[in-house]
């Protein structure tokens, strides 16, 4: 087949356009779909404080009320990850919950109930939430979420990059919530803790 160098601009351009439509026809999931996803949180703002409750210094260590919103049609599962880049050790994971149904537009994880998926393992060796716990100084905790256009085959404790490995190709949608914490007490590093 022989292909005519002599096309106009407007005739390339037209088959790009046809060729981009073809792709969405074939792929709508993977293509032009909206890549933000919506986390908040009525118990703190983006960016914020996260209140005491939540955290290792009180008995209760309770996951705050999460809710995902924006999520797009076709997505199968979400990924929660709530992690900690500040903690001396390097990034620590908190929370690691995978597998997590989609049924419409909108997920609540309510306070102090786990949602309903798979848990992977944090760096603690935690299979829930565990609340901040930062040993220096005010740490940033990022809650990332993400839409899958599947399940994840894999098991129960599966580590995040485990997770994140094979999520690579599914991703359809993300969002992330930053929660700040410092503690009343916070000493100078030593502790192995985030």
């Amino acid at each position: 087949m022989k292909i005519n160098t002599n096309m106009s601009y407007y005739q390339k351009f037209l088959l790009l356009v046809i060729f981009l439509v073809a792709l969405y026809l074939l792929f709508p999931n993977k293509i032009m779909h909206d890549q933000n996803l919506q986390i908040t949180s009525s118990a703190f703002q983006d960016n914020q404080t996260i209140p005491v409750k939540y955290t290792c210094d009180v008995a209760e260590n309770t996951n705050p009320p999460l809710k995902i919103s924006g999520i797009t049609e076709g997505a199968k599962s979400l990924v929660l990850i709530m992690d900690d880049p500040d903690a001396p050790a390097g990034i620590w994971d908190h929370w690691v919950k995978f597998n997590i149904p989609v049924s419409g537009s909108e997920f609540n994880i309510e306070e102090g109930i786990e949602p309903v998926g798979i848990s992977g393992v944090g760096t603690s060796g935690n299979s829930g939430y565990s609340g901040p716990c930062p040993p220096d100084r005010e740490h940033r905790y990022f809650f990332k979420v993400y839409s899958l256009d599947e399940m994840l085959d894999l098991s129960e404790g599966a580590t995040k990059n485990e997770i994140e490995k094979a999520m690579e190709g599914h991703i359809l949608q993300q969002g992330e919530l930053v929660g700040l914490y410092i503690r009343p007490l916070a000493k100078p590093f030593p502790a192995n803790n985030s």
